[in-house]
């Protein structure tokens, strides 16, 4: 029997949901409703094929190999599995450049 794993959101992704939202529910409230449903629904399917996604190849190219990624277009949403655990890193616009976005994230950390 399979094991099925624990989905967690990092407030980072959670804040990352809200912001596209909330941006698509300025011009259409129904469409933002089906967007977040959509995105929601692929995320749970995490809890029992977490390695559904792929490396992330602009981190894989360095050799970081912990975080995946899958497109539920034209969103990704990156996260990391570890044991029997899946915590959802960032959900953003696939068709930014994830060096810029990681960047970002990574200055605007509170410390």
């Amino acid at each position: 029997m399979k094991q099925d794993f624990k989905v967690i959101w990092a407030s980072s992704a959670v804040h990352d949901l809200e912001g596209i939202i909330a941006h698509i529910a300025e011009d259409s409230p129904a469409n933002a409703r089906k967007i977040l449903s959509k995105i929601k629904k692929s995320v749970s399917d995490l809890y029992h094929s977490p390695h559904r996604g792929r490396l992330v190849p602009e981190l894989q190219s360095q050799g970081i190999i912990l975080y995946r990624e899958f497109v539920i277009a034209p969103w990704m949403v990156m996260y990391r599995v570890s044991e029997h655990t899946v915590l959802v890193l960032s959900v953003f616009d696939s068709r930014q450049n994830i060096e810029d976005i990681l960047l970002k994230k990574l200055l605007n950390l509170k410390i």
